[in-house]
């Protein structure tokens, strides 16, 4: 079995195979729509060769299918018909913040929240993961979590406002989910430059981690 792992971000499209070291990473953005995401795909792998996909998807996923339109992308993924675009293989679809959790996972309760382009947020108890939309529920100010502690509220309050945001947002929420300990991943966890007591950071890898952990219990 070869997997391939697609992380679909706000700012990039990410995949790569259980086979391959290296990450290709396309720019995304309002402008990616899931022809547009395909036509990428199928462009950097011409010639790999993989039988079965896992997707990571920055919204809301029921029953491998995307449930609402994502809020930093183009339009037209709810419809989409994923698995025709993947010849038919053998597919799992995954809310992304889901998909980075598992692959950050080292037992116990543990929080995870995604800082990328928006705000990502999963919940891993005892080995089995749940997303969270947390996002765009109201936080302060009539504005939500994400547009304190995502991409736009970096850049309206500055690093050292979003980072205090930041650790606000992961007290809350750690008390309330009574978590262990609490990962941080996506692409602006990096920015963190003190870190509490079991409040982690990520990999960068741990999306492709989780993508292949979706099938470790199928046949080969």
């Amino acid at each position: 079995m070869n997997i391939l792992g697609v992380d679909i971000g706000g700012t990039n499209l990410k995949f790569r195979t259980q086979q391959q070291e290296e990450i290709t990473k396309v720019p995304s953005g309002p402008k990616m729509t899931p022809e547009v995401m395909m036509k990428a795909i199928k462009a950097h792998t011409a010639g790999w060769r993989y039988d079965h996909v896992s997707i990571g998807f920055p919204g809301p996923v029921i029953h491998d299918r995307p449930l609402l339109e994502p809020h930093n992308l183009g339009t037209g993924w709810v419809r989409f018909d994923f698995k025709k675009a993947f010849d038919d293989k053998p597919l799992k679809f995954l809310n992304d913040a889901a998909m980075q959790a598992m692959g950050s996972y080292k037992g116990g309760r543990m929080l995870y929240l995604g800082l990328g382009t928006g705000l990502g947020s999963a919940m891993v108890v005892d080995g089995s993961v749940q997303a969270m939309e947390l996002a765009h529920l109201p936080w302060k100010k009539r504005q939500s979590y994400e547009d304190y502690l995502g991409k736009a509220g970096l850049k309206r309050y500055g690093r050292k406002a979003w980072e205090k945001n930041v650790m606000k947002v992961v007290e809350l929420m750690s008390n309330a989910m009574e978590a262990d300990y609490v990962v941080l991943g996506g692409g602006n966890a990096k920015l963190i430059k003190a870190l509490p007591p079991k409040v982690f950071l990520g990999s960068n890898d741990n999306a492709f981690k989780g993508a292949f952990m979706l099938w470790q219990h199928e046949k080969n």
